[in-house]
């Protein structure tokens, strides 16, 4: 199937719902720019949505933009909450990964042409892989702080819809109420261990390589977490940029915002790396 968008000629090819996990039934679409080498990058687009929501088919439109800006862009869906507990969104990435790099898609040494972007919990799934594989990879709003926040907000109420359901008018306590909700239900319960193994700090990140976090100042996501999240690193000598963008936009609030410059991070690694190897 092809797309074109007059107003600006864009033009291009995808491929929609390849099974990469025939076991659960896992799919992924796949965005294909006008020059296919087997030079092209491969970008990996990891969705949002708490991991209980949420679908490739709500950001077709990124694949786009991805795959116009040169890279063969890859956007899996995975297991969903309730449903599927912790690990399973983990788990789903890493087949993911496993697949496209055993697939035709990709070529013996494409593992060094291989970028992520992820949005939310999108994000937190992309550190996840870029501590195994080395990924460059940008996040956008990733959530990397959950046993601490956990114990550190007992008495806040979880809730989908804190406005609506509890009366909440201040929005960092329906924030707040949304983050213990989506939180708890992909743990599926209030067990510390579960939360301390969804913490990003404990995840192997023995492999971990150029990493870029955005963040808004007063979003979903705590910034304290992730201030902490970045003075680990630091203590373990490994590279990242931050960027804390003003305001109380999430992930996709600002996406269209910060694409050029996500695309410019990933561009840059990826000529870095390969200067390195010369």
């Amino acid at each position: 199937m092809c797309y074109k968008i007059t107003k600006r000629h864009d033009y291009g090819c995808y491929k929609k719902n390849i099974i990469y996990d025939e076991n659960n039934n896992l799919k992924t679409d796949i965005y294909f720019p006008n020059d296919t080498t087997s030079q092209t990058k491969l970008l990996i687009f990891w969705h949002g949505g708490g991991w209980f929501a949420g679908s490739k088919n709500d950001v077709k439109d990124l694949g786009i933009k991805f795959a116009n800006a040169g890279f063969m862009t890859l956007i899996p869906d995975y297991r969903l909450a309730p449903e599927f507990t912790y690990p399973a969104a983990h788990q789903d990435s890493k087949k993911f990964v496993e697949w496209l790099l055993d697939s035709d898609y990709t070529d013996d040494d494409d593992q060094q042409n291989i970028v992520q972007i992820g949005a939310s919990v999108g994000g937190t799934l992309a550190l996840y892989i870029a501590g195994i594989y080395g990924f460059p990879t940008v996040t956008w709003s990733a959530s990397v702080d959950f046993s601490n926040w956990v114990k550190n907000h007992q008495d806040v109420i979880p809730s989908r819809y804190g406005a609506n359901e509890l009366k909440l008018t201040n929005l960092y306590d329906i924030f707040e109420s949304f983050y213990k909700f989506f939180v708890k239900t992909y743990a599926g319960k209030n067990d510390q261990a579960i939360l301390k193994k969804m913490d990003v700090e404990n995840y192997d990140l023995s492999h971990l390589g150029r990493l870029k976090m955005i963040n808004s100042a007063h979003e979903l996501v705590p910034l304290n977490g992730v201030l902490k999240f970045i003075d680990f690193l630091a203590n373990n000598d490994h590279e990242v940029e931050l960027l804390v963008i003003k305001g109380h936009r999430h992930a996709m609030d600002y996406a269209m915002d910060y694409i050029d410059e996500s695309l410019d991070f990933l561009y840059q690694t990826i000529k870095e790396k390969k200067n390195d190897q010369h």
